[in-house]
């Protein structure tokens, strides 16, 4: 949660100006509580189920995640596109892609 604002705030950007999002956590109720707290529209936010379903791998997270945002947003005709990734420990990292 708290690297997001911090990221979109860098770059000038809002939460509504980003077209499609992909919140990493291993706990569902993690990914619930990011996306309600920081006011993400469910339609753009893990369009295809997230970690938990196209898989959680150890290690790889954020290639995984920022291969399919990119895809995914490729295929919606998405400008912006944001992905966050757990480090462990209650730490966590987010980066934001420019599709095109």
């Amino acid at each position: 949660v708290f690297a997001i604002p911090r990221l979109l705030e860098r770059h000038g950007l809002k939460i509504d100006d980003i077209d499609l999002w992909e919140l990493n956590e291993a706990f569902a109720s993690q990914c619930l509580y990011s996306r309600d707290k920081l006011g993400i529209d469910p339609a753009k936010y893990n369009v295809n189920g997230g970690s938990i379903a196209i898989g959680h791998p150890y290690g790889m997270t954020g290639a995984r995640l920022a291969g399919h945002v990119l895809q995914e947003g490729k295929r919606r005709n998405a400008k912006w596109a944001v992905v966050s990734m757990c480090i462990g420990g209650g730490m966590g990292a987010a980066g934001l892609f420019e599709v095109y």
